[in-house]
């Protein structure tokens, strides 16, 4: 496995430790209906936790599992910063960890 699909992983692990710390991590899957969204970040069916963690984590991780080419943009943090402005939760260090994903996929 090549060292940016092992570093994308390495991330991977610390955004769904936080969104579990934060308490935002479900145990029940959003209905096909509403996973099968085409909006950006699923925004009409999905919250943006949601979209993390039956998206946008699943689809990188199967990215890495199978070595697949990775995208090559990301700007998950400026969505991550406009839905969490509103919430009294500390998300610093997930926004920190979804910051990193966006540097190292724009590598």
């Amino acid at each position: 496995m090549r060292s940016k699909h092992i570093a994308v992983a390495e991330i991977l692990i610390d955004i769904e430790k936080e969104l579990r710390d934060l308490q935002l991590w479900e145990s029940e899957s959003p209905s096909a209906e509403a996973l099968a969204s085409t909006q950006p970040f699923a925004i009409d069916t999905l919250n943006f936790p949601q979209w993390l963690q039956f998206v946008f984590v699943p689809r990188l991780y199967m990215m890495v599992e199978q070595r697949m080419p990775l995208p090559r943009v990301s700007g998950v943090k400026p969505m991550a910063e406009e839905y969490f402005q509103m919430l009294n939760l500390n998300s610093a260090a997930l926004i920190l960890h979804l910051e990193r994903m966006d540097n190292l996929l724009s590598e």
